[in-house]
Formats: C-alpha cells, structure tokens, sequence
C-alpha cells in the first residue's frame, strides 16, 4: 500500500504555555477514528527546555532560537520519524503557525491543516501598519525591555501561579467551562520545571516571524478554520477575513459561546466538526 492509499493520521498542535494535555478532551475521541497523536513543542510541557538565543545573538552549542522554523521543523520531523504516513495537523494558538508551517515542509506528506483560533500575532513588526500610532513609538524601548533575561524570568515566574492561571483562563475561557483544578495543574506543572523561562523569552522576543496568512498563500492543502466567537485575543472578524480572502481556507466553523481554546472549553462542539472534517478527507482519498 502506498502513502496515497495509507490511513490518515491526525497530529494534535498546542500553543502557547500549553502542552499535550491540553487535547485532554479530543485526543481520546479522534482516536476511535484515525490514529491521533500529540506533541509538546520544544520548551514546553515535557520536551527539551534549551537556553534561549534571540535572532541577533551569536550561536552556541546549547542554545536555539524559539521560533515557527524550529518548531515548524520539529513537527515535520515527528511526521516522518514517528507517524510516518499522511497527516492532518491540528493545531491551536501559536499551534496553529507552527502547523501551516511544518505543512510547507511536509509538502504531499500533509493531507491538510485545522486552525482553532490561530494566533495573529499583532505584535510582529509586519502587523504594525493594523496598530495604533502608539505602538511604532514605543516599540523599540519594548524590544529593549523584553530582550532582558531578568525581565523575562520576572514576568513568567509571576504569571507561573495557579491563581493567575486561574484568572488567565476565565479570559480565555468566557463561558467558564472546564476551568477546572486538571486544567491549572497541567498548565502550571511544566512551569515549575528549570528551563521553562526559556521558551517565554523566546517567544516575547518574535518581532520578525511567519505570519498565518503569508504561510497560507503558498499552501496547495485545504485549510479548515474553527474559532471561538468570544475569542477575547484573536478576533473571529479576521478570521472571517482569512476565509473570504485566502484561497486554500475550505470552512470556517464558528463555536458561539467559546473563546481562545474551544476545543478544551466546547469539546462537545468542535469534536464533532473534527471527526466530520477526518471523516470527509478520508472519504475523498479512497474515492
């Protein structure tokens, strides 16, 4: 049997201070259906956390530079290594760039890709012509500020409480789903480990990195779109945009009452658009 002719697998993309556990509700689920893996992204959950080197720092042996190529590349790898058939990703957040990303570099290899709520990252130097005036001012003081190692280990270790966390997801969550002692726990435990600040710094300090709709023109795979209504960060009317404006996007799947991570505070409700989008890929390869 070829790759053409081979079962689909499904690989679960976290984002941001998340890790696999964040699919608590989904994984089990699309695993009746495809073989459904998930990933901790390199400084996250219980992957490796090397030092931090920012784009203009020189090279070392014991440092990266965190950024959509890296984990991009990752993903890529653990396609080929470990699923080793076709794949569609699924990612969430930040999850979200890193899978367009990893599907450029899987190329026929990726069957497509599900964004839920990806991140739009408006603190990229390309997104400040859509900021207040404001933003171009302060920018370069912000830059210095957050290169700061000191800085960055201060700002993580005080959001590195349960009762931020806490506060964090009733942002991300508004219907209050699921907030629950499983959730701070598996968000905080990865926290407490030496090198989480690492990948913080890293990301805080991506001025100058791919954009999801800059990745998603050179894409030749379907891309399926599913978002929380009340996301309080990444507004659904951009995602509406994406949809009327970038060819490869197929659907996009509006969740009312959901926010950032819907498929964690709604899983009843984007579950079943999940397993309906496998399904229906499925159908289409062996036709």
């Amino acid at each position: 049997m070829g790759e053409a002719d081979a079962e689909e697998a499904v690989l679960l993309i976290h984002g941001f201070g998340a890790n696999t556990s964040h699919w608590r509700f989904n994984q089990p689920v699309l695993a009746e259906q495809a073989p459904t893996y998930a990933i901790d992204l390199l400084g996250f959950g219980r992957s490796d956390q090397p030092r931090a080197r920012l784009k203009d720092e020189a090279a070392s042996d014991d440092a990266v530079h965190y950024g959509f190529d890296l984990w991009g590349k990752q993903v890529a790898d653990f396609c080929h290594e470990v699923i080793d058939r076709p794949v569609r990703l699924v990612g969430n957040s930040i999850g979200g760039v890193v899978a367009l990303r990893a599907a450029q570099l899987l190329g026929e290899h990726c069957r497509g890709v599900v964004l839920i709520d990806c991140a739009q990252r408006l603190m990229d130097d390309k997104q400040l012509e859509t900021q207040p005036a404001w933003m171009t001012w302060i920018r370069p003081a912000l830059k210095t500020l957050v290169r700061q190692r000191w800085l960055s280990t201060a700002l993580f270790r005080n959001a590195a409480r349960p009762g931020v966390i806490r506060s964090v997801l009733k942002q991300a969550y508004p219907s209050g789903a699921n907030i629950d002692d499983e959730l701070v726990n598996l968000l905080l435990k990865p926290t407490q480990r030496d090198g989480a600040t690492e990948a913080f710094r890293g990301f805080i300090n991506l001025f100058d990195d791919h954009l999801a709709p800059q990745l998603m023109e050179e894409l030749k795979v379907p891309v399926h779109l599913i978002w929380g209504a009340k996301d309080p960060w990444e507004p659904i009317a951009e995602a509406r945009r994406w949809t009327q404006t970038i060819g490869c996007i197929e659907s996009l799947e509006v969740i009312p009452e959901a926010g950032h991570c819907p498929h964690d505070e709604a899983p009843d409700q984007v579950n079943p658009v999940l397993q309906r989008l496998i399904k229906t890929a499925s159908t289409q390869q062996a036709t």
